[in-house]
């Protein structure tokens, strides 16, 4: 080849990249705008618009119908508003433990050992003075929630296990110890095949509001956020986990001690999910029970990540998934099973994660 034909192709390969000056480029680190969520839900909405229509049923009466159900009465957003809180609080757990990439899976296990440790207090405690019993109930079953929490953080410092896998197989386990305890030990006896334990008094019950099911939870809850919001924007310790979560390495180099708060924030993680599993037997349920989740653990990692991790946003996120809870039952009168909003939530996630890994990619000029 002479030097001419190597000019002439070095020409035309540069014409070829003139084509397409940009190329796709990956950035772990890039930062997802709020709007990335709103676009999520969007298109998980049209989604299932579609599945509606393939059924044979009309999307817009479908969802007129869930929005009445879960906002179109005093019943109907009383109920969104219990479905909310136990969100809000495992929501803001797993966002703790996000916000050091740490992914606690663990929620729904922590929920269920804070429930189980608050009905611990009204069943080895039953000579304790009346006032005492909620605020014992709370703190018992936040220590049971984090040190359940514990369990995954130990080995993920000491000996490098995922927390993927340890969070997620310890819910198993907070599950069969539930439904041993349920049908074993702690049954009522007066319960017949009931699974479940005796009924709580009056002074083991969180006060409502009125004639509904809504309790004074909800203030613990909104206490939790202005905690959790103070703590990581006002204080030093939570400016360090901003570090620890952008960048480990430089986080080891400035001297802050990783082991230690990631034993914390887990500490912490799980203690929010024991105080939701506590709030809800004694605001809800009204005793220790089979089925006392129905997966608030899980869900609320769909709260977390359509609020960016904001505890403010997760106020509105786990009304909005509340709704979609209350209102799955309301379209059971129009031919869907009450299991749509589940389908729904499904949806919400997988179109949240592409979002995320989509709005990492960006368009990068291409130098000549």
């Amino acid at each position: 080849m002479n030097q001419n034909q190597s000019y002439e192709n070095t020409s035309v390969k540069l014409k070829k990249n003139r084509l397409v000056p940009y190329k796709l480029e990956y950035d772990p680190h890039k930062k997802s705008s709020w709007w990335i969520s709103i676009v999520s839900v969007f298109v998980a909405l049209i989604l299932c618009a579609i599945f509606i229509l393939i059924n044979g049923m009309n999307p817009i009466e479908v969802y007129t119908k869930m929005f009445l159900g879960a906002f179109g009465s005093n019943f109907g957003l009383s109920e969104t508003i219990v479905k909310s809180i136990p969100l809000l609080l495992c929501g803001l757990g797993v966002a703790i433990a996000y916000k050091i990439s740490i992914y606690n899976i663990g929620a729904e296990g922590q929920f269920l050992l804070g429930a189980i440790g608050a009905t611990a207090v009204t069943i080895f405690l039953p000579n304790l003075p009346g006032l005492l019993y909620i605020p014992v109930m709370m703190i018992v079953g936040i220590v049971f929630g984090g040190l359940w929490g514990l369990l995954t953080a130990i080995p993920r410092t000491h000996f490098q296990v995922n927390e993927l896998i340890t969070s997620l197989m310890l819910n198993y386990v907070a599950l069969l110890l539930l439904d041993y305890l349920v049908y074993g030990p702690w049954r009522d006896p007066a319960g017949f095949n009931f699974p479940g334990t005796p009924e709580f008094n009056d002074f083991q019950l969180l006060a409502t509001v009125g004639n509904s099911r809504l309790h004074f939870g909800l203030f613990f809850a909104l206490a939790a956020v202005l905690v959790f919001a103070f703590l990581l924007s006002k204080t030093r310790w939570g400016y360090e986990l901003k570090i620890l979560g952008a960048n480990p390495i430089a986080a080891q180099n400035a001297g802050i001690q990783i082991k230690k708060h990631i034993l914390l924030v887990m500490l912490i993680s799980g203690g929010l999910a024991g105080f939701a599993g506590a709030i809800e037997v004694s605001g809800v349920a009204g005793r220790l029970m089979y089925g006392i989740s129905p997966g608030y653990g899980y869900t609320a990692i769909i709260v977390a990540w359509i609020a960016k991790l904001n505890p403010w946003l997760m106020i509105v996120a786990s009304v909005f998934i509340g709704g979609l809870i209350v209102g799955g039952y309301s379209v059971q009168t129009i031919g869907l099973p009450s299991s749509f909003s589940e389908m729904l939530q499904g949806a919400i996630l997988f179109c949240l994660i592409s979002g995320e890994m989509i709005s990492k990619y960006r368009l990068k000029k291409i130098e000549a």
